[in-house]
């Protein structure tokens, strides 16, 4: 795999891999502006009762569950995948979803990276994270290999998009037969306590594995777990209280354009450090945002304590105060609730009757509602 003129094409091949170079000086500014945006939001956390930074965690994990898959083009159901993390925490959230297998297994990965990231990382615990993400041993319609490396039985591990004619290969990752040795070069690496500082070593974590490729499938959703587990481990905690794959997926289209380049580029990986912790500030920053929703959801059942509601209002007016999408209407609510347009109807007659909900203008069928939040 060389280029015409004999210089190597991707990362790996580089004579000096896998001795990563950066230039400190020029990622000073953006570590220091990180380290400051992440002291910053815990200082905000910390001024937080226990109950909401449950609350917090629980909206930070579920959109690094619903994010990290959406990268992948693969959508899950937000309701099962918050349902799956609150049981798991232990968070009443009231009725919980139904368990679904496929939200099961990136929940068990993502909890176990960042629940126990001061616990070593091992081939045998990859293999778990990735058995759990493909239960059913297929992928789409197709066979792999899971809880294993991959064996390259159908030719060379490659990322591709397009076909026929516009097929493009963006990366084509290390032969099978060398992963035992590499991966083992990247995990005690990656388990070492090693100078340096901490969200640099995040940065190459997830660049490392996912150059790598090690699996047939889900390698990264995997490295942006290992990359989670990494930021965990340099804030010393289990709590998540910002999501850096919602903001990757607020990014994708540079995320994978950083991705490639550096994948084709040389051991300097300055450009892709800089990258990464500003994509990190922004999702540092961006928590800011949730933090708000958080308390502004606290406020809001705090001044209807005293209203009773029955268990289907509850459900609905979290809905509502978690980012209901669209126009709430009777049909969405019998849909949602599963009853009758009737039993929706009542619902929601009672809601206005007490002040907690107000029609929008239009009538009809139609009729639209809000909450009224103030």
């Amino acid at each position: 795999m060389n280029t015409g003129d004999d210089l190597p094409l991707y990362l790996w091949q580089q004579s000096d891999w896998p001795h990563w170079r950066f230039d400190a000086a020029a990622l000073a500014g953006p570590l220091a502006r990180a380290h400051r945006a992440q002291g910053h939001l815990l200082g905000r956390m910390a001024d937080l009762g226990l109950a909401l930074r449950e609350q917090t965690t629980l909206q930070v994990l579920t959109q690094e569950v619903i994010k990290t898959s959406e990268i992948e083009g693969e959508r899950l159901d937000l309701q099962a995948v918050r349902s799956s993390i609150a049981r798991r925490l232990g968070v009443d959230i009231g009725a919980l979803a139904p368990a679904d297998r496929h939200v099961e297994g990136v929940v068990e990965m993502v909890l176990d990276a960042t629940r126990h990231f001061d616990q070593p990382l091992t081939p045998e615990r990859l293999f778990g994270w990735h058995a759990a993400l493909f239960p059913t041993g297929y992928s789409g319609m197709t066979r792999i290999h899971t809880g294993a490396w991959r064996d390259d039985a159908n030719g060379p591990m490659q990322v591709i998009s397009g076909a026929g004619r516009r097929e493009k290969v963006h990366y084509q990752a290390p032969p099978a037969n060398e992963l035992a040795r590499q991966t083992e070069a990247f995990l005690q690496w990656f388990n070492a306590d090693a100078p340096g500082d901490a969200l640099i070593k995040a940065g190459l974590a997830h660049l490392w594995l996912v150059t790598l490729h090690p699996f047939d499938d889900g390698n990264g959703r995997i490295s942006r777990a290992v990359g989670d587990m990494a930021l965990a481990r340099a804030e010393g905690s289990s709590q998540r209280f910002y999501s850096l794959s919602a903001q990757i997926q607020r990014e994708r289209k540079a995320y994978y354009e950083q991705l490639e380049a550096t994948q084709k580029g040389t051991l300097d990986v300055t450009a892709w450090l800089d990258w990464f912790l500003g994509c990190l500030l922004r999702a540092v920053e961006g928590a800011d945002g949730l933090l708000t929703a958080v308390r502004g959801k606290a406020r809001f059942w705090q001044r209807w304590a005293g209203t009773a509601l029955n268990e289907r209002q509850i459900k609905l007016i979290n809905r509502l105060l978690d980012g209901f999408e669209g126009k709430l209407t009777t049909a969405k609510w019998a849909a949602l609730a599963k009853c009758s347009s009737d039993t929706a109807l009542r619902d929601i007659n009672e809601l206005l009757a007490c002040g907690l909900l107000r029609k929008l203008e239009g009538g009809g069928r139609s009729s639209g509602y809000e909450l009224v939040r103030k």
